[in-house]
């Protein structure tokens, strides 16, 4: 398998989750809607005001994510002349891939990690640690900063911003379902709804309950998705697929969990930063995990020519 084979796949199955992920979203709102008795017009007003209110609430952390996820993450922003080497080696791979120049963070932490964050490619940041730039090779550092640059160039930042958007109009509407039914909303009540609405009200019950965690389900799946797109895109700027399959061997063998790293940001980095601390096992693991499997990553990445 090439690297231009590996990216075309996982761009095409990337995109057939986001494909049932809207169709998920519109199921929901209609069986809600449903349950609680209103039709025709009456439910897609409902549904779309319920839509406004969740469009309203992420619009600014959609704009301001970059900044909000640095500001958490403790990333101080650098200039060229505090670190000239990883300005060149940023400053070859975005004239290779033919991006801007993306703004340069670091966070002081010998755990080995990195991210990339921003809306589009004009406003996008990459943060490395301390400890990824003192334990990597150049070679290895150039495997990491690629892979990076990928995702900005993909746009898995801001795919990732609107799929984090989508999880939480999902929690929404269900919290929404919830209030309205404890507090007695709807047009239908349980003695006049008929059978046909008390079955849609307790489907509304069940699914307000799993909803949210199906969607962070298929969010997870879309993050494991982009970091293969990422792995395989930054082997073509590099031609050295190589030399990340070593930094993430090198970096996945490193035990030290990065402390500023939370459960909203774990899934930006390049590698899990909990490391073994919030390792889920069994034969569902794969669902919960906010990347692929280290080896796996390796395999794909051996295998490119």
């Amino acid at each position: 398998m090439t690297a231009y084979t590996q990216a075309s796949a996982n761009r095409f199955k990337t995109w057939l989750i986001m494909f049932f992920f809207a169709i998920f979203i519109t199921a929901i709102a209609f069986v809600f809607t449903q349950a609680l008795g209103y039709r025709g017009p009456s439910a897609l007003g409902f549904t779309g005001i319920a839509l406004i209110v969740a469009g309203i609430m992420n619009f600014i952390s959609y704009y301001y994510s970059d900044k909000m996820v640095m500001a958490i993450s403790g990333a101080k922003q650098i200039q060229k002349k505090d670190n000239p080497e990883v300005f060149r080696i940023i400053e070859n791979l975005t004239i290779a891939s033919g991006l801007p120049m993306p703004k340069v963070y670091i966070i002081d932490d010998t755990a080995p990690n990195a991210f990339a964050t921003g809306r589009d490619p004009k406003h996008a940041a990459i943060a490395f640690t301390t400890g990824i730039l003192s334990k990597l090779s150049r070679q290895e550092l150039e495997g990491v900063a690629a892979h990076e640059i990928s995702h900005v160039g993909n746009f898995d930042t801001r795919l990732m911003t609107i799929v984090s958007i989508l999880v939480g109009t999902v929690a929404l509407l269900a919290d929404w379902f919830i209030r309205i039914n404890w507090w007695g909303g709807g047009r239908d009540r349980d003695e006049d709804r008929g059978q046909l609405g008390a079955i849609m009200a307790i489907v509304g019950i069940i699914l307000a309950l799993l909803a949210p965690i199906i969607a962070t389900l298929i969010q997870l799946s879309i993050s494991r998705k982009r970091e293969f797109l990422a792995d395989a895109s930054g082997s073509l700027i590099t031609r050295n697929p190589d030399a990340l399959a070593d930094a993430l061997i090198k970096i996945s063998k490193d035990k030290e969990p990065l402390e500023v790293a939370n459960k909203a940001t774990a899934h930006l980095y390049i590698v899990n930063p909990f490391k073994d601390r919030h390792a889920i096992t069994g034969w569902f693991a794969g669902l919960f995990n906010t990347h692929p499997p280290i080896e796996e990553r390796v395999k794909t990445l051996r295998e490119m020519q």
